[in-house]
């Protein structure tokens, strides 16, 4: 698998996580995705982006186009330097949340991805990678 364009978008409040948006949704074009597939990956990264401003304090999100085989992908890496997440488990279940929101954002993005990594721990800060692959609806 080779990566043939990356971009990092530095995130620390509401306006970064519209400029994420707009680069996942350009990188998305770009690699032919669907309209479906477009929408499945642009929510599932202002879901992340917004999570890292509002309990990471902000950080950094890259964006990769994959190439592997005939094969195009997107994957969007989160990272900050937060508190972390103490139960990665009890977050990833819908309904859970530590604010004021209705608890589906990282359950939520890791079911419009098709591929999800999540690795934190307390005072570790946080890194989610997600992967879509155009054609996997």
């Amino acid at each position: 698998m080779q990566t043939s364009s990356t971009e990092v978008v530095q995130v620390g409040g509401g306006g970064d996580v519209v400029r994420v948006r707009h680069a996942v949704r350009k990188a998305a074009i770009d690699l032919g995705f669907s309209l479906v597939e477009q929408t499945k990956i642009v929510t599932a990264a202002s879901e992340l982006a917004r999570n890292m401003v509002d309990y990471g304090g902000g950080g950094t999100t890259t964006i990769e186009s994959l190439l592997d085989g005939n094969r195009k992908g997107l994957r969007l890496i989160f990272k900050d330097d937060g508190p972390g997440i103490a139960d990665v488990q009890q977050a990833l279940r819908d309904g859970f949340t530590t604010g004021s929101g209705m608890g589906l954002g990282l359950g939520g993005a890791r079911r419009l991805s098709n591929e999800f990594e999540i690795d934190s721990a307390p005072g570790k800060g946080t890194r989610i990678a997600i992967t879509r692959w155009k054609g996997i609806v």
